[in-house]
């Protein structure tokens, strides 16, 4: 069987599959998984063109790793045909974690659990199936192999999944604030003792580069009207275990019974292979048909998350930069209890507050470094002249209050 495939990719025009493995791992059912989990979660609600998938993404940053990696070799960096599979299998499995409605989801359906680990978990089980062919993959995804500019292109600040994912989801969204010019920053990487550089050259395409995922966050990801949806679909789980837990009759596929079922832990992934399992079965259509048949659940609480949620009837959002006064909170919860004619321990299924937190650049989570024109390698912060970095590396936290458009009136003040 021919397995040196070629992809259209409509970002990227086609993407060779660089060999039989890599081909092997794109057709494993771990893997193809990806196909119906949404990249950007609920963003199509606000971007209506937002419907790509992990898979894409995945597909997406393996061509780019290609690039990058061909870029080094270009430059008289050693990179070995083992190092090279083990990179480009390392980007394509470093979100095969990742559960249902990617980010919105992580921490609900099984607590405390993140899709790192997930991946990891998953690559461990699909180098057992390999005999030991993604041991080196697995160790540049830990962070354990020597040579850390490989870590660095699949988790850094300025890596191969940050690249095609603001590629990708500008694309997708038409959101133009989050272009970035890729191919250059690709062409400007190099390595010095073992570390990711980026040449002087490149420092601008590197500005741009932090400043478009600032704005792709606000603009996208943080917009008031998605952390509204993903916030009713979360409440919707919430209501569904707690109706499990009480003893209801509730629809759902195997998958999605087991986690609502079960209080699955950290621990309890890693002492049995069944919760990985039933996990690797899940993806956005199991919760979609739940929610799409507990529109019709006689609890009432359920029924009204689920029908507003298809009907796109999203409650309403705003986002403040301080805590809104308690006492203005109290009385929009009595005001929902009394409208909406509830009980006050329901209360929080219709008023909620969320703080939310962006920040482009996070130099303690390691730091871009520029190759200067005199051999000296500084950060960016240092390197670059834009003054609004250092503001770039500060942390913005916002409070997303929402509650159902019927209770809107005049806007929250604050503190």
């Amino acid at each position: 069987m021919n397995k040196k495939k070629i992809i259209n990719d409509p970002v990227y025009g086609f993407i060779s599959i660089p060999s039989g493995f890599i081909f092997d791992l794109i057709q494993h059912p771990y893997f193809q998984r990806l196909r119906y989990i949404k990249q950007v979660s609920m963003t199509h609600l606000v971007y209506p063109g937002a419907l790509h998938t992990r898979f894409q993404h995945a597909l997406g940053a393996m061509h780019l790793m290609a690039l990058a990696l061909e870029t080094l070799r270009g430059k008289g960096i050693a990179i070995s045909a083992e190092e090279e599979e083990a990179a480009l299998a390392a980007i394509l499995l470093h979100d095969i974690g990742h559960g249902p409605f990617s980010h919105s989801l992580e921490h609900t359906l099984v607590e405390g659990v993140s899709h790192e680990l997930l991946s990891s978990l998953m690559m461990d089980e699909l180098n057992e199936a390999t005999m030991g062919r993604l041991d080196l993959a697995i160790e540049i995804f830990n962070n354990r192999y020597p040579r850390r500019f490989l870590y660095q292109l699949v988790a850094g600040q300025l890596d191969i999944d940050r690249m095609d994912y603001l590629s990708r989801d500008s694309f997708f969204t038409g959101v133009a604030e989050g272009v970035i010019s890729f191919d250059r920053i690709i062409k400007m990487l190099n390595v010095i003792d073992n570390e990711l550089v980026v040449e002087q050259k490149g420092i601008y395409s590197v500005e741009k580069f932090l400043i478009a995922r600032r704005l792709m966050y606000w603009q996208v990801y943080l917009h008031k009207t998605v952390i509204s949806a993903e916030q009713m679909l979360l409440k919707i789980l919430q209501r569904a275990k707690e109706l499990y837990g009480a003893g209801h009759s509730l629809f759902a596929t195997p998958a999605l019974e087991h986690f609502l079922r079960n209080k699955v832990t950290r621990q309890n992934f890693t002492e049995d292979a069944l919760h990985l399992v039933h996990f690797s079965q899940l993806d956005d259509t199991d919760i979609w048909s739940a929610v799409k048949t507990w529109a019709h659940h006689s609890d009432r609480i359920l029924q009204r998350l689920c029908s507003r949620l298809i009907a796109r009837s999203l409650y309403h959002t705003e986002l403040h930069a301080v805590l809104p006064e308690e006492g203005q909170l109290v009385q929009l919860r009595a005001e929902a209890v009394n409208y909406f004619d509830i009980d006050v321990a329901d209360v929080d299924y219709y008023v909620w507050v969320q703080s939310i937190e962006n920040s482009a650049y996070e130099p303690n989570n390691g730091t871009i470094r520029i190759l200067m024109k005199d051999g000296s390698i500084q950060d960016i912060a240092e390197a670059s002249d834009l003054s609004n970095l250092e503001t770039l590396s500060r942390k913005v936290q916002k409070f997303a209050v929402s509650f159902p458009k019927e209770l809107v009136h005049t806007p929250l003040s604050m503190h």
